[in-house]
């Protein structure tokens, strides 16, 4: 517990500050995060992440996070939907020149797995580069973990009904309920001390969603992790595990929030 809480700790004050600054810092870090996260996953898979597959996962990832206005530059003016269509084609290509060693479905892996990570990532940063961008993100983060601290908390109090068993044996209905609870509470604190300015409605559908899809996002990867049959889904936080076991909600959170316009 106290390696956990230092690591906890460190990490906070490192995010909280590099997120404050902004610019080219926060930017590159999101990218290296996004490169870690995806990492995680290639080793999950026992994708190393010097071989073929790895490393064109990491150049997928790196041209869904960047930001927009690099592109042109890093990418020659392709489209997102020709980089991926680059991507898939040097991957099938790998699979030829493996005698299939990798296959079809590591093909899908790599490709979903850079998609989820790095537009994920790619929302993060999207979200702090808008105007007023430092408090919408913290908003949402701060929902986020509401509802991680409720449904941890309502769980060990009142859980009885398993709320997953087959993928989380910990979670339960009255956690997860104890999760939403907590976002709005957090959401509405946020909206009545003015420090964001969108109206009370999207103040609660965003509560919401980030009670709820946050959850999912958590599944998601604890049925990534049960699937492979890992613990956490890296070491790099200790304590903690990895980007992913710390993140995860995010990933679901914030592409949902901006795809259907509630931050715009």
């Amino acid at each position: 517990m106290k390696q956990r809480i230092i690591t906890g700790v460190i990490a906070a004050a490192f995010f909280i500050g590099i997120t404050v600054y902004g610019k080219l810092p926060f930017a590159l870090v999101i990218i290296a995060l996004a490169l870690i996260g995806v990492y995680e996953l290639l080793r999950m898979k026992g994708i190393s992440a010097l071989s073929a597959p790895g490393l064109i996962g990491f150049l997928l990832t790196i041209g869904f996070v960047i930001p927009s206005n690099w592109k042109h530059v890093v990418f020659l003016h392709l489209s997102t939907s020709e980089f991926l269509m680059i991507g898939l084609l040097l991957l099938l290509f790998v699979t030829v020149a493996s005698k299939n060693s990798f296959t079809f479905d590591g093909v899908g892996f790599v490709l979903l797995s850079s998609l989820y990570v790095g537009y994920g990532f790619y929302y993060v940063y999207e979200t702090r580069m808008m105007d007023h961008g430092l408090s919408i993100l913290f908003f949402i983060l701060f929902m986020i973990w509401g509802a991680d601290s409720g449904a941890y908390f309502f769980g060990k109090a009142f859980g009885k009904r398993k709320l997953w068993p087959v993928i989380s044996p910990n979670k339960t209905i009255e956690g997860a309920l104890g999760g939403i609870f907590v976002s709005l509470v957090v959401g509405f604190v946020c909206y009545f001390v003015h420090f964001i300015h969108f109206s009370w409605l999207t103040v609660l559908v965003m509560a919401l969603m980030a009670g709820i899809f946050g959850q999912i996002g958590d599944l998601v990867q604890s049925a990534f992790k049960r699937h492979y049959g890992v613990k956490d889904s890296g070491n790099i936080l200790p304590g903690h595990g990895g980007i992913l076991d710390r993140m995860d909600s995010w990933l679901f959170v914030l592409p949902l929030l901006h795809v259907l316009h509630l931050l715009s």
